[in-house]
């Protein structure tokens, strides 16, 4: 018998026997790509709406401040429809693992089970205290209503947790032996809690934070500029705004944590990342370019950025693509380019965050209100871009996790070719797919902009002076 343990640098190769054809492959990956494209910014605003939820519930318990409470409650009815359309292209995402690439489930199944089981409980516990967070409203004491909200927010980012670990085991895979060409000897908890999990799990977590963050505080500072300068707008732009600023710098930290992460454990996509085509040191950092040949052209080089950022010096040696085959490289402009717009997202929010605190500090000993201040259209106006750039940040971080592992779907494992269903007519269901998310974003919409003008439900009691506080 021939036992091999999965380790870096000895991966053995499983390849089934049917591939599919060219034109499946692409339909297989783009539905998988839009599906999760479009599910992850759902999901974030399920991890991060809630606690602003709280936050400005807590506020308005605090201070008895009506305005406040209402901001609460009508995020919180924001948070149940966000829930249940989360659930569903969540639902739609999960068979797709199935239908699309039994390759991977069926093999790696009993592998990398245990995140997804455990991502299960989590959502019924979410669904289960979301229900009563939204019923007990009127029917709880305000402090102890507030409680029953505290188990959504942990829920929804232990959800997010081990959704990321799943995935994170696809990037460095763990927890079993082959032999003879079979999974056995498997440990679902080394598998979960793999290298790539804490950079990828916080990274994640912490973008989420920041999506929820600068959308909400971009609905409210369009309508700012429209001049709907009331304590209720006022407190909806300045909650999310102040979270997402505080969290940015952190994310930025984790940012270059999970690069480093790269250049110890995936070389090659940290060298798709970077355009680097030849190991050596002395290498430089290229903001933009395109993939040419022999390096990236037409990019602006820093000289030696690249080994000073992986080593702190430098002469630090970067692993270059020439460490692969060109048949194992994956997408370099593509991947190259939305690290670029992620990062430069990063800073841009970075730079708001910055221009808050220094707006805070001036008003501080100036007196006078923050959004009163000179500049401050010119912030709204910035903040009101920062929501779409956050997302925009979010999908390039996405696609360069995605993508820069490819041609593999499980690190050195398995390729994407030999994981996805070889059956033909895949193509029907990337139209079916398309059509159903439309309608879905369409429902989406719709809801959410009646239940910001207060004509979705009845209003509650606290509510009779709700006309004077539509959102946009």
């Amino acid at each position: 018998m021939n036992d091999i343990a999965v380790a870096p640098g000895s991966y053995p190769v499983i390849v089934l026997a049917r591939a599919a054809t060219e034109g499946d492959l692409s339909a297989a990956r783009a539905q998988m790509g839009f599906s999760l494209a479009w599910h992850i910014v759902v999901a974030c605003l399920g991890v991060g709406l809630p606690a602003l939820t709280l936050l400005a519930e807590w506020l308005g318990v605090r201070r008895n401040d009506p305005a406040l409470q209402l901001l609460a409650r009508r995020w919180a009815r924001a948070m149940g429809v966000l829930f249940a359309v989360g659930a569903v292209s969540g639902t739609i995402l999960s068979f797709e693992m199935g239908l699309l690439w039994p390759g991977l489930m069926g093999r790696f199944g009993q592998v990398i089970g245990l995140p997804f089981a455990l991502e299960g409980i989590a959502f019924f516990i979410e669904a289960i205290f979301l229900g009563i967070y939204l019923y007990a409203w009127d029917r709880l004491p305000p402090r102890r209503h507030l409680l029953m909200g505290v188990p959504i927010v942990i829920a929804g980012t232990a959800s997010a947790f081990f959704v990321v670990c799943a995935n994170a085991w696809m990037n460095q895979p763990r927890g079993f032996t082959l032999r003879d060409g079979k999974i056995v000897h498997v440990d679902p908890w080394a598998a979960m809690l793999n290298p790539a999990s804490p950079p990828q799990t916080v990274h994640m977590i912490l973008a989420a934070f920041m999506v929820s963050s600068f959308l909400t505080a971009a609905v409210y500072a369009v309508a700012l500029l429209r001049g709907r300068r009331d304590a209720y707008h006022k407190a909806g732009f300045a909650i999310p705004f102040t979270v997402g600023a505080v969290v940015t710098p952190f994310q930025i930290v984790v940012g270059d944590w999970a690069a480093r992460f790269l250049a110890d454990y995936q070389p090659v996509k940290l060298a798709a990342i970077e355009g680097v085509y030849r190991t050596g040191s002395h290498v430089p950092l290229t903001i933009g370019g395109v993939a040419g040949q022999d390096g990236l052209k037409y990019g602006l080089e820093i000289p030696d950025g690249l080994s000073l950022l992986v080593g702190y010096r430098t002469d630090t040696v970067v692993k270059g693509l020439d460490t692969v085959p060109r048949s194992q490289w994956p997408a370099v402009t593509g991947v190259h380019w939305a690290f670029d717009l992620m990062v430069g997202v990063g800073f841009f929010l970075l730079a708001l965050g910055l221009w808050l605190l220094l707006a805070w500090w001036r008003t501080r000993r100036s007196g006078g209100g923050l959004l009163d201040r000179r500049g401050s259209r010119l912030l709204l106006v910035l903040v009101a871009l920062a929501g779409p750039a956050s997302v925009v940040a979010l999908e390039s971080g996405w696609t360069v996790t995605e993508l820069g592992r490819q041609p593999w779907i499980v690190w050195g494992v398995m390729s994407v070719r030999d994981a996805v269903n070889p059956a033909p007519g895949l193509m029907a269901g990337l139209w079916l797919v398309l059509v159903v998310y439309a309608a879905m974003t369409v429902a989406t919409v719709y809801v959410l902009r009646r239940l910001a003008r207060g004509t979705a439900v009845p209003a509650a009691p606290q509510e009779a002076d709700v006309r004077r506080y539509p959102v946009v």
